[in-house]
């Protein structure tokens, strides 16, 4: 199973629609909470490439993307690959 990594801030629901679709996939993940953590927020901008909108997704270290591009990747089928569930 790939390693997953998603930044999330409390009442997102973008970060609640992406969290759905990896536990719907039985993928375990690590949540990083940047709410009230300004370390963590900049880390994960650093990662993202400048990307500052939550949620942050990292597959094996990857950067996927928002919610919008874990759902796209689950839509054209490549998602499941990348989580180690084909």
């Amino acid at each position: 199973m790939a390693k997953i990594e998603i930044y999330t801030k409390a009442f997102c629901g973008y970060c609640a629609r992406a969290k759905a679709l990896l536990d719907r996939k039985g993928a375990d993940y690590q949540e990083l909470d940047v709410t009230m953590d300004r370390a963590g927020f900049e880390a994960m901008v650093e990662r993202a490439n400048g990307g500052r909108t939550v949620p942050q997704i990292f597959i094996d270290g990857k950067h996927v993307g928002g919610s919008d591009d874990l759902a796209a990747l689950e839509a054209k089928g490549q998602l499941d690959p990348l989580l180690g569930t084909n």
